[in-house]
């Protein structure tokens, strides 16, 4: 595998930006920018400059490259194989009750025999992200394939964001890279180093990914009563409150959910993904060192077994969510820095800031929707014959 990386300041994208990319001959190009950047790009005369390279990418929170984080800025990662066994394939999102149908749908088109992983980006608004990767996992069945991704990210408005896939950009596409036969490498991490605080709630009334009720009482009273001063910045400050979703014995189950929305009208929360009826949640907040402190343990997860390829060159994708850059704030290049430094000078950091993540759970093998979380997936090639 060969790579090649720029970042460009602004919202457009010139022949000279991309000269050294083009040079690579390129078989895959990532494309991770602001949203105001996303919507000024012309698809159409950018993909031009490559036009023998897949171009996929989406707007973010915040842009992520070896350099650190960037906002309002274009990050753009060339990747050149051995061998190119991956297929780039996209489905239209009609609304969120159509995310299970979504990942069904996206998961068919990319279903192949050989098919070992698939790398999935969403609009970041409204969808529902866990109903996405159900869509996606059921339908591939068990047989091996690992999900991975993120959703997009809009800067933290929840109002819209862009992905960039076959079609073009697009504020209602579901984009999947399928990874197929034995030549890749492709390992994970994910953590997240929030603590739960206050009492255990009973979710007494859900649907989906909509919360109406915690122990009777709307979802929505209760959470600006421990949020204080910071209800009055609903829904953005609810990215500093995450939710724990724990099992029956009131222990974590490795799952965060975080808010996307809030109607006054009925008092509900409208969380990035699904919420058990019945199930039980508890509130979060972290420090920086401790979100540092996880993202290097998301790396070390994910460079284990990193020796099982003799190929020094490798891509780290790292998708963050938007919640944790809150937190840190002027800390932020930190986290970055940490995996960097666990997985060494030959991996390329590529990423965003995210508004849901996608890996497998920390637990076990079955890829889930996560929220305030890093999580990585390092690509590499194996060696040849």
């Amino acid at each position: 595998m060969q790579i090649q990386q720029v970042t460009i300041q602004g919202a457009d994208i010139a022949p000279s930006d991309v000269a050294p990319l083009a040079s690579l001959q390129p078989h895959l190009v990532l494309v991770f920018a602001s949203l105001e950047a996303m919507q000024a790009l012309d698809a159409d005369r950018i993909r031009a400059l490559i036009p023998q390279a897949q171009w996929v990418g989406c707007s973010t929170a915040g842009e992520i490259s070896s350099q650190g984080v960037g906002d309002g800025s274009i990050v753009i990662t060339a990747l050149r194989f051995r061998q190119p066994a991956f297929r780039v394939a996209s489905v239209e999102l009609a609304d969120m009750a159509d995310s299970l149908a979504a990942g069904q749908r996206l998961a068919a088109r990319l279903a192949h025999p050989d098919l070992r992983h698939v790398l999935v980006l969403g609009q970041g608004a409204g969808i529902n992200g866990s109903a996405l990767v159900d869509g996606l996992t059921g339908t591939l069945g068990s047989g091996g394939v690992v999900v991975s991704g993120g959703l997009a990210g809009d800067g933290g408005r929840f109002t819209g964001a862009r992905v960039w896939g076959p079609d073009g950009i697009s504020a209602t596409s579901v984009v999947g890279i399928g990874f197929d036969g034995p030549g890749w490498h492709i390992s994970h991490g994910s953590m997240g180093g929030w603590q739960r605080f206050g009492p255990v709630r009973t979710v007494t009334r859900s649907e989906g990914n909509v919360l109406y009720e915690l122990d009777g009482e709307r979802a929505l009273d209760i959470y600006k009563r421990y949020l204080g001063d910071y209800a009055a910045q609903l829904p953005a400050s609810g990215l500093l409150f995450p939710w724990s979703v724990l099992g029956s014995d009131a222990q974590a189950e490795g799952i965060t959910r975080t808010l996307l929305g809030i109607s006054e009208a009925d008092g509900s929360l409208i969380m990035a993904g699904d919420i058990p009826q019945g199930g039980k949640l508890q509130l979060m907040h972290a420090s920086v060192d401790a979100l540092v402190n996880a993202a290097e343990q998301a790396a070390e997860t994910a460079s284990q077994d990193a020796q099982a390829t003799s190929d020094q060159a490798a891509l780290a994708l790292l998708v963050s969510c938007v919640g944790r850059k809150l937190v840190m704030g002027a800390r932020v290049d930190e986290e970055v820095e940490a995996v960097g430094q666990m997985l060494g000078q030959h991996t390329t950091l590529a990423g965003f800031y995210s508004n849901g993540e996608i890996s497998p759970h920390i637990h076990s093998t079955n890829c889930k929707l996560h929220n305030q979380t890093m999580t990585i997936t390092l690509l590499s090639e194996r060696s040849a014959a």
